[in-house]
Formats: structure tokens, C-alpha cells, sequence
């Protein structure tokens, strides 16, 4: 696929990720100087299927309404949303030109914050109510808000990543891209309505997703936890969550008694819109000139600092006008153009450095290094947050999934089988991770000869 291009002008050179509706590579648009972009790629049969649409007279009328809808997400104009540049064809393939973002993921981040700050949360849920305002007001339910949706901006500035299955609830023909009765989304974050499936979802169904990634920011887990979406659902519609105060003792009551609202189990009874969750955050967010902490990634950041410039933005490597064909990954050892040979860990260095060194080859596809880089860091994360710790969880997987990457199977195997075994015993086996890491150790023992 490293090479490939979409539509004779997206040159496709690294995989940022894959889901249910298809993958997203990182590439260039060679007719602008090579400008980087997120080509999203579905196939349209795969996304007729999950649609609810059965038969192949369907997939031209899939094909028209993503379309439509592409139009309409393409209207967006807000800076915690990504910018659509581009969609279409490409044969059997449906394609979605997004502005690529720097940065991490929320769960990442949180990840390495934990616990993470109280104000750190409210910032990041009310740049969401900003930009799910922007959603709502074109009639457009995500019906995915999750932390791998979501990216902190080195900056600070939190963005939306994905309106790949998002709802257009009002477009003339009266279709839209995901049919009512079809569920999709990502369980754990799904509001119950959304859940069932017997009504079309509107935005209180994003308004429950974020009342989750608030609860599970300020507890460090999620409101309800099952190992199968039918237990996830009942615990929903009859279980109240543990109270955040309990588990988190410094939120402010008024704080919690928000998160209480959005996760109430009727649509009616949760704030009216995204204005209103935005006005009861908007008390405990930071102050304008209040101290940093100095951190990368600070989503505090662009309201204790609004419009200043970023002071220390890293150098980033320069990116030819036309990348060369081919696979990107280097199976030398030599070091990266611009970020210097990979230093030795020591139990006692700056895990946060290797992480960022970590974004930055991945984001050059230089995976190879990636994998040398994450293997001597591990030991080092071990022995100084704990093998139990959700640093060592985020570089163990970040490292098994290189090592597929990169075609090293023997090496990914007990890192994968490890990583099952951890999150099995959390999760369930019906857990989306769990369920991914098992496609790659069959992958793995498939290239093996295992099987």
C-alpha cells in the first residue's frame, strides 16, 4: 500500500489507523508541493454492510449519499474539527482527504497525565462543546465522540479527527449515510438511545459520549464497564455510575452533578445543547495569565494563554515536494534527519521525551527506529512507573503494533499474546482492543507458518 496513489494525487506513505468503516493512512497531495493530509479509505462494500444495506443495487445510493454528506461535513469551519480538503472514488473505494493534525490522542495523553489534572479536563470537554456546537448546528450527529477520535494539538487545542459515521439528520432526499437500526459506534461511549437503535439518534446521543470522556478523564475509568455491549447497555439503563466525588475526591461537586446529567439514561433529561454543558464548565476553566505547567500538550494551554504563539513549536523535518515511491520504513539504524540517533533510557530519564520522539518518526514512517526506540524504552518504564502502570500499557502496545508493522511477527507475538492476557482479564474477550489484537496475532502466526 506505502506508495500508492488515490486519484492520481494522494500518495499514501504510512498507517495512522484502521475501524470498522476502514483504514487512514498518512500521505501527500502532490499537486500542492506535497502538502501532508489523512486519506481515509472505505470500501464500499464493507460500509454498505455495516449500513444496513444488503444487496448490490444499494452501493450506488451509498456512493450518492457520502457524497452528499462529505459535502456537508466539508462546510465545517472550526479549529477543533478537522479540515475535509477532498472525496470521491477510487475504484471499489470510497476516499475522505482530511488535514493531517499533529499531536496524540486523548487516551494517550491520558495516559501519561494520570491522574489527569482537574482543569485539564474541563478544558478539553469545552473545546469539544465548541466544536460539537459547530456539528449540531449543520444537523450532524458524530455517534462516535471517543478518545481515539480525539487529538491533543501540541498546542494545546483539542480537534475532532472523525465524522466517519456521523449522522446528517436533515439532508432532501431524506437518507443518510448510517440507517436507523444499525448500530455503530464504540459501545462504551454510546448513549443508550444510540444503543437500541429504535429511533434516530439526535445530539444528546453526543452530549452522553461526552459526558463519559469527562467521567472517565476526571476517574481515570469509564462510568460503566461490561465485557459485551449487552451488559454495557443494561448497566446504562439501570445502574447509576460509582459518583465521581467518590472516586475523585478534588472535583467540585457542581462539576460531577454535570457529568451526572450528561450520562442520565433519557435524552430529555440531559442538558438542552452544547451551549449549556460550554456555560457550566466555564466556571472552573483556566484563567488568562494564570501559570502553566509547562507541558507539551497542555489543553489548559489556549485559555490560560489565548492567541499566543507557540514558543517552543519543534523543528519539524522538511518533506519533499514529490515523496519517492516505495516503503518508507528503513531497516537500518542510522539517525533521522532532523531528530538525531535514538538516545539510551535510563530509568530515571523523561519518559514524555521518548514519546514525543516516538510521534515524530512515526509521523517520517521510520518505523524501524520506532521499534528500537520503544524496546529500550519498556525496561526503563518498568522499572520507574511499575509494569502495571498505564505508561507501560500505552508504550507495550505502541511497540507490538510497530513490530507488525514493520513485519518483525516473531517479536510481536508475546508482546500481543502479553497484551491480550492483561486486557482480557480487565475487559472481557468481547473488548474492541481485545478483539483487534487478536486479528494481528493471527496475523502474525499466519506470516509465521503457524497455521
Amino acid at each position: 500500500m506505502n506508495g500508492r496513489r488515490v486519484a492520481g494525487r494522494y500518495e499514501l506513505t504510512e498507517p495512522l489507523g484502521k475501524g470498522a468503516m476502514g483504514q487512514v493512512w498518512g500521505g501527500h497531495d502532490l499537486s500542492l508541493g506535497g502538502r501532508p493530509v489523512a486519506v481515509k479509505l472505505m470500501h464500499s462494500g464493507r460500509v454498505a454492510s455495516l449500513s444496513g444495506l444488503g444487496s448490490q443495487a444499494d452501493l450506488q445510493e451509498l456512493r450518492d449519499r457520502f457524497q452528499r454528506e462529505c459535502r456537508v461535513t466539508a462546510q465545517l469551519d472550526h479549529p477543533g474539527l478537522v479540515t475535509v480538503f477532498d472525496a470521491g472514488e477510487d475504484g471499489e473505494e470510497l476516499y475522505l482527504v482530511m488535514q493531517r493534525v499533529e499531536g496524540g490522542d486523548l487516551s494517550d495523553h491520558l495516559a501519561e497525565h494520570h491522574p489527569y489534572p482537574v482543569d485539564w479536563a474541563v478544558a478539553v470537554a469545552a473545546q469539544l462543546c465548541s466544536a460539537l456546537a459547530e456539528v449540531h448546528a449543520v444537523r450532524i450527529v458524530h455517534r462516535d465522540l471517543k478518545p481515539g477520535n480525539i487529538r491533543i494539538r501540541p498546542d494545546g487545542r483539542v480537534v475532532i479527527l472523525d465524522l466517519g459515521i456521523a449522522a446528517v439528520t436533515d439532508v432532501s432526499d431524506g437518507t443518510r449515510l448510517t440507517r436507523t437500526g444499525a448500530m455503530v459506534g464504540t459501545p462504551v461511549y454510546m448513549a443508550p438511545e444510540q444503543a437500541m437503535g429504535d429511533t434516530p439518534v439526535g445530539p444528546a446521543a453526543d452530549l452522553y459520549a461526552l459526558g463519559v470522556l469527562l467521567y472517565e478523564l476526571l476517574t481515570g475509568r469509564a462510568p460503566f464497564e461490561a465485557p459485551e455491549a449487552t451488559g454495557l447497555l443494561y448497566k446504562k439503563l439501570h445502574e447509576p455510575p460509582v459518583p465521581i466525588g467518590r472516586l475523585r475526591p478534588d472535583a467540585p461537586p457542581a462539576l460531577a452533578a454535570l457529568v451526572g446529567r450528561l450520562l442520565d439514561r433519557d435524552p430529555a433529561a440531559r442538558p438542552a445543547d452544547a451551549h449549556e454543558v460550554h456555560a457550566a464548565l466555564a466556571p472552573y476553566l483556566p484563567r488568562p495569565g494564570t501559570p502553566s505547567p509547562g507541558l507539551p500538550m497542555d489543553p489548559g494551554r489556549p485559555f490560560r494563554t489565548p492567541l499566543a504563539p507557540w514558543p517552543d513549536r519543534p523543528a519539524r523535518p522538511a518533506r519533499p515536494v514529490s515523496p519517492p515511491r516505495g516503503p518508507v520504513a528503513s531497516s537500518g539504524h542510522g539517525s533521522m534527519p532532523g531528530f538525531g540517533p535514538p538516545p539510551a533510557m535510563t530509568p530515571a530519564e523523561d519518559l514524555s521525551r521518548t514519546l514525543t520522539q516516538v510521534r515524530a518518526l512515526l509521523s517520517a514512517g521510520h518505523y524501524t527506529q520506532v521499534a528500537d526506540l520503544l524496546g529500550r524504552a519498556l525496561p526503563a518504564a518498568v522499572a520507574e512507573h511499575g509494569e502495571g502502570s498505564p505508561i507501560v500499557r500505552t508504550l507495550r502496545k505502541q511497540y507490538a503494533a510497530t513490530l507488525v508493522d514493520t513485519g518483525q511477527y516473531a517479536r510481536a507475538l508475546p508482546e500481543i499474546a502479553r497484551l491480550i492476557q492483561e486486557l482480557t482479564a480487565e475487559r472481557g474477550p468481547y473488548d474492541p482492543a481485545v478483539q483487534q489484537l487478536r486479528q494481528d496475532e493471527a496475523l502474525c502466526m499466519q506470516r509465521l507458518g503457524a497455521y
